[in-house]
């Protein structure tokens, strides 16, 4: 395939040094993914100051919901990845443009369809999540004004997706820093000066995401690659819809019931009442960077991995996994450990009630130790989607994650309600997975080295008869 003029940016997954490529591939996108979690950050920081732990607790309340709404596009998005990164492995510039347009087509009207449904059904999920009546209004407004922007949050993924999978991990950055930024400086204007409150935090959202959804389409627009969009040819393609859903659609499923077992959680967490629902929310927003520095190698592990299975590079493939599992655990520790030492002070930046903190230091205990745990069962995952097995590490994680998180609440949980006892249940999660799914990746790999063969082909057909 042709370079574009945004060729600079390119990376050849299957050629070269893996460990150093893996590095500059990751580098970018984990400042990307930390970038957005501390403007996320900046958001609950400033409501929480300006507008007080009320506030605070209502945003934090659809945290889980939110993510409920995106987790199947988030799932999806991987498929993109896997499609376009093995297009490009396999110089297959035919597979690569239906596939940007079917991605294309799919982030259009399926984020203007989830946005109408969640703006029409959160505010009775809500309820059902046990949210307290003196913040419930609070919340169903920030749901309400934050999925009317859902497309652009949808449309952004998809097409960070495909700059990603042909090694274009810089752009997305700088996209999420200059739309991260705007997030910020418009939190100050709409909480801090205009007093508008949690509307205010869900205007500033919607208007940044709508930005980095502009910038992406400008840049897949100009580009002169395969991976060029062009208005007239978006439409669904039958091949590239398949392999988009067959990849990334258990994915999706698998994150949307990880959500539903967040929002059980969460609506356990939101019994004790609107304190500990501030500390929480300030501890949960702590901990969301330390995953984000160590699941970051699961995006990772999909583009290597299926750029290199494209390009029938089996032995890069094993290395690139070992690799990013090294990685992802430094991360976990170098990012959490500060973190951990200086808990108190960094849950103080989003709110000083005393009793908020203390709240928000009962997480922070127990998940950041445990944190690599996390980040090993994403880097299994990402590796076997990246070899075209998405079906059965999802029914495994619906099992040792979703269903194992739902049994604590309704089981484990009664019989010592604390949140500590609740919060055990993510750790002893991570593990089972990490057990099956690892085993499973082993059996794969093995079989891949002995054989030289693609691994993809007996779960594609069995796929393929099922559907």
């Amino acid at each position: 395939m042709k370079t574009d003029a945004g060729g600079k940016y390119r990376m050849d997954m299957c050629e070269g040094p893996l460990f150093g490529k893996i590095v500059v591939f990751t580098v970018p996108l984990m400042i990307t993914n930390v970038l957005q979690l501390l403007f996320n950050a900046a958001d609950l920081v400033i409501v929480g100051r300006f507008a007080g732990e009320k506030a605070l607790a209502s945003v934090g309340a659809t945290s889980q919901l939110v993510w409920l709404i995106l987790a199947v596009f988030f799932g999806l998005s991987s498929g993109v990845n896997v499609v376009i990164a093995r297009g490009t492995g396999a110089k297959d510039r035919g597979a690569v443009v239906r596939g940007v347009h079917t991605a294309a087509a799919v982030a259009l009207y399926g984020g203007i369809v989830m946005g109408v449904a969640g703006i029409l059904v959160s505010p009775g999920v809500l309820r059902w999540m046990n949210t307290p009546e003196e913040i419930l209004g609070k919340a169903a407004l920030y749901m309400r004004i934050y999925c009317a922007g859902l497309p652009f949050v949808v449309f952004f993924n998809f097409g960070a997706a495909i700059l990603r999978a042909v090694g274009d991990t810089k752009r997305p950055l700088y996209f999420m820093f200059a739309a991260g930024g705007v997030n910020v400086l418009l939190n100050l204007l709409f909480v801090a000066a205009f007093g508008m409150d949690v509307a205010g935090v869900a205007a500033a959202t919607v208007i940044s995401n709508a930005l980095a959804a502009f910038l992406v389409l400008w840049t897949l627009n100009r580009s002169r690659d395969a991976i060029r969009l062009r208005w007239g040819k978006i439409r669904i393609h039958g091949t590239s819809l398949r392999e988009i859903f067959h990849i990334g659609l258990p994915g999706g499923i698998q994150g949307a019931c990880y959500s539903f077992s967040n929002v059980t959680i969460q609506s356990a967490i939101n019994t004790f009442g609107r304190q500990a629902i501030a500390g929480d929310t300030a501890a949960a927003s702590i901990e969301a960077i330390v995953a984000e520095a160590t699941s970051v190698f699961f995006q990772t592990a999909i583009s290597f991995t299926g750029q290199n299975l494209g390009a029938k590079k089996y032995d890069r493939v094993k290395r690139g996994f070992l690799y990013c599992a090294v990685c992802s655990c430094a991360s976990a520790f170098l990012t959490g450990g500060p973190f951990l030492l200086f808990a108190r002070r960094a849950l103080g930046v989003y709110n000083s009630d005393p009793a908020v903190i203390a709240w928000g230091l009962l997480r922070l205990n127990l998940l950041l130790p445990t944190k690599f745990l996390c980040g090993i069962m994403d880097v299994i995952s990402g590796t076997l989607r990246g070899l075209g097995h998405s079906i059965k590490p999802m029914i495994v994680i619906l099992c040792g994650v979703c269903g194992l998180r739902v049994l604590w609440v309704c089981w484990v949980f009664p019989l010592h309600r604390t949140l500590t006892n609740l919060y055990l249940s993510y750790p002893v999660s991570w593990a089972l997975v990490i057990l099956v799914n690892g085993t499973m990746l082993h059996v794969i790999l093995s079989r891949i080295m002995r054989r030289g063969t693609s691994p993809v082909t007996s779960e594609t057909s069995a796929a393929g008869q099922g559907s």
